[in-house]
């Protein structure tokens, strides 16, 4: 399930779930190429062996912030603002990664509107999100992202 809509209704959905993304796979390769780019190498998420046998999680997990990068592609699958002529990531009010998220995991992100305010040029939109795990008893990560769409 995903939204359209148009900026001047954009605010009528406030409170509104907006919808849930496809599932992503989380791979070791991935893992791996996170760890790169970012240059976190910490054992936990790319020794694999050393994970397996020393890691209380049974193997390898995701960094907490390959998890929240996920939000993005995600997020643009959840809402779509036909006639935004651009569209920015502001920030995060806040963000919690209750639970791991083991390599091999499929996520999703399903997404509340929490608030819509208005911004010079456009609107700002304050969005409840929630990362889940296939399978898993508690999310991954909960988070309160703000995007500007502008038109």
């Amino acid at each position: 399930m995903s939204t359209t809509t148009t900026m001047a209704d954009l605010p009528t959905l406030k409170g509104a779930e907006l919808g849930t993304s496809e599932w992503v796979e989380v791979t070791q390769d991935r893992v791996n190429l996170f760890a790169d780019a970012t240059g976190d190498h910490q054992w936990i998420h790319v020794d694999v062996e050393r994970a397996k046998a020393e890691s209380p999680f049974g193997g390898p997990i995701g960094h907490g912030y390959l998890t929240l990068s996920l939000l993005i592609p995600m997020w643009s699958e959840v809402l779509t603002v036909s006639d935004a002529t651009m569209a920015v990531n502001y920030g995060l009010n806040k963000v919690r990664f209750p639970a791991p998220v083991p390599v091999g995991s499929t996520l999703r992100l399903t997404a509340t509107l929490k608030d819509v305010e208005e911004v010079a040029g456009g609107l700002q939109v304050t969005v409840a999100a929630v990362i889940e795990a296939e399978g898993a008893a508690k999310p991954v990560c909960i988070a309160e992202p703000v995007f500007r769409f502008y038109g």
